[in-house]
């Protein structure tokens, strides 16, 4: 220890003294070896970054050794005779130091050369100035282990104090290895108060502190063993925290915004442990809700916080917040008789079983989240992303009627009814179920979006107001050419409306209400247009296929993302 004090001593005054290796300074004897002799054994470089030379005198050829990645030195190697070197550093925010070994050829004699950019000052500082300073700076910080990340070989685990959480990735241990179980060598665990020191660096928006050392330890009063992070959902339910006390016991403290819903219902005191059981109450609302509860122990003037965390979902299978399928799928799993509550599942439709009549005013189709069936082909054997719709009657649960439309494979449908589990079949229960929106609209008068059904000007619209998100069919009539279709680019831009008649303005920029443009859109099987295809013309009629969007006020196709289905001249 002394040794190591006393030579920053001699580095800072040399600093201090010589701020080049030009200087006149008294020379050690090892500048003065027989075989090799250079101008000076110490070079000081800034911190800000620079350079400095030394000439030296071999009389054989000779090389150097122990040269750190931070230090350029040129040349690396030379013959006999004089020759300058060039020592160079960038900039630095800590001091540091290394011994370069000249090395002659063709014997083992070795001249040393001290270099040293700087004094190695590392003070104490907050997570918060950690996130704020620079990159590759050496800090010393005290915090919390909130959590471990991995306990071995390397040793990362996050760290807060209060004014903000860094990563520690990678501890070393007492002869400063890494990768070494230090971690778990030193039995570091959440909750532990640490002081570790190391260089900043920033992966991928994450700021870390790299290969770190372990300054101090202070042990936890209160450790979590079970029960850290737990998760609910609307329906809610009770958890267990077991607790690991070695302080004068243990206070709990809940937010007052989660006591409403989360509150302790037992605790139970062994010799060993702390067990406490929480109540987590039903959600009814739709939004999820979390919560932290804190632990602390003192014993004395000491006192250690640990958190435990809580999650609930909110109330699902509501029209703002549908069932997905694969959610309807599993709430269904769990029913011995048909729901007591109407809910809603959104998917889309993957095979169609019976359409719909006016028979009986209802019809019968599969749902899956990607509109792919997986069932068997006599649909009595569903796979595991299947849902049947199961004679579902049509918009507002009124009796399908001869007129109209029917759903198609690939619709996106949201249903809303009673759900069951028929012998494993997770559906809807018969007749009590209804189609909500098709392609997000509520009704076929302007179409569905479909193939058989396309939408109108009006339909699509009403479509892209409801939050349509896939692709759909469009049909109206050229009312507009604003750009023909072209070899370039291979697609084209015009209007169409439902009579053919253009109501938007002049330069194409304000569209009338009963204007929609295919913008941009390819040929016939959604390619690139080429001199041998038909030019579309005002008149033409014609189906549209792919995304549509609304771009400030114009109701329009996706860029590049459709094409012309059909057309007619």
């Amino acid at each position: 220890m002394k040794a190591k004090y006393l030579f920053a001593a001699v580095a800072a005054a040399f600093t201090m003294g010589c701020a080049c290796v030009s200087c006149d300074v008294d020379q050690d004897p090892d500048t003065y070896l027989s075989e090799i002799k250079v101008s000076t054994s110490y070079v000081s470089l800034d911190v800000v970054g620079g350079s400095a030379k030394v000439e030296i005198t071999a009389n054989a050829d000779w090389y150097l050794q122990n040269v750190p990645s931070w230090l350029t030195i040129d040349p690396m190697e030379g013959k006999a005779g004089k020759q300058v070197l060039t020592f160079s550093a960038e900039q630095t925010y800590d001091g540091r130091s290394a011994e370069v070994l000249l090395t002659l050829a063709d014997s083992v004699t070795t001249q040393r050369i001290n270099v040293i950019q700087g004094l190695s000052v590392v003070s104490s500082v907050t997570c918060a100035e950690v996130l704020a300073g620079p990159d590759s700076k050496t800090y010393q910080v005290t915090g919390v282990v909130t959590a471990i990340a991995n306990l071995t070989p390397y040793g990362n685990f996050y760290l807060n104090d209060g004014t903000g959480e860094i990563y520690i990735y990678g501890t070393a241990d007492k002869d400063g290895k890494t990768k070494n179980g230090a971690l778990e060598s030193y039995g570091i665990g959440v909750g532990d108060k640490v002081t570790v020191q190391g260089p900043k660096t920033t992966y991928n928006g994450t700021v870390e502190l790299v290969d770190v050392s372990v300054i101090k330890i202070v042990k936890s009063l209160v450790k979590i063993e079970e029960g850290g992070s737990n998760a609910f959902d609307a329906n809610g339910g009770d958890f267990l925290v077991r607790l690991g006390v070695s302080g004068d016991g243990v206070s709990i403290s809940i937010a007052d915004e989660a006591k409403s819903w989360l509150s302790i219902s037992d605790i139970e005191k062994t010799d060993s442990t702390t067990n406490v059981t929480f109540h987590v109450a039903e959600n009814t609302a739709e939004s999820s809700r979390t919560a932290t509860i804190e632990f602390t122990s003192a014993s004395g003037s000491s006192s250690s916080t640990v958190s435990a965390t809580v999650s609930q979902q909110g109330l699902m299978g509501t029209l703002t917040n549908p069932f997905t399928v694969e959610q309807a799928i599993a709430y269904c799993q769990t029913l011995t008789a048909a729901s007591a509550n109407d809910f809603y599942v959104k998917g889309k439709v993957s095979r169609i079983v019976n359409e719909f009549g006016s028979k009986y005013g209802n019809g019968t189709f599969w749902m899956s989240d990607n509109g792919t069936y997986s069932g068997s082909e006599d649909n009595k054997t569903p796979g595991a992303t299947d849902f049947e719709a199961y004679q579902v009657y049509w918009f507002d649960n009124q009796p399908w009627v001869e007129g109209n439309a029917q759903v198609a494979v690939g619709d996106e449908v949201v249903i809303c009814g009673k759900l069951t589990n028929y012998k494993g079949t997770s559906e809807t229960s018969g007749k009590n179920a209804y189609v909500y929106s098709v392609n997000g609209v509520r009704t076929d008068a302007n179409g569905l979006g479909s193939a058989v059904s396309p939408f109108t000007v009006a339909g699509v619209k009403a479509a892209i107001d409801g939050g349509v998100a896939d692709s759909v069919y469009v049909q109206g009539i050229v009312s507009k050419v604003v750009n023909a279709f072209g070899t370039k680019y291979g697609n084209g831009t015009f209007w169409i409306s439902a009579d053919g008649t253009y109501a938007g303005s002049e330069d194409n920029k304000t569209p009338g209400e009963t204007d929609f443009e295919a913008y941009q859109v390819y040929w016939l099987n959604n390619k690139a247009w080429t001199e041998a295809d038909a030019q579309i013309e005002v008149g033409d009629k014609v189906v549209l296929r792919g995304l549509v969007t609304k771009y400030n006020t114009t109701y329009e196709t996706s860029s590049k993302k459709a094409y012309v289905y059909s057309v007619e001249k």
